[in-house]
């Protein structure tokens, strides 16, 4: 874990590895956000539809149902 300082204007130096890790440069936007009592600084993904794949559960679906309750429905 890196401890940085925050200077007079709120400001914080991240350190060069992380900078170098994440591409992050000058005028790079950075995301940031709490929870509880985290603060993340969230850099930009390289590819955002490969970042976002997998981050939600295959089960429960509730397309499946929503369909064995129409078929419910149709039988009855």
């Amino acid at each position: 874990m890196k401890t940085v300082k925050v200077l007079s204007k709120g400001q914080i130096v991240i350190p060069v590895a992380i900078r170098k890790k994440y591409e992050i440069t000058p005028g790079t936007t950075i995301q940031v956000f709490e929870y509880d009592n985290l603060i993340y600084l969230v850099p930009p993904a390289k590819d955002a539809l490969k970042a976002a794949m997998g981050c939600l559960p295959d089960r429960p679906s509730l397309s499946d149902e929503l369909l064995t309750e129409r078929k419910k429905d149709f039988a009855e």
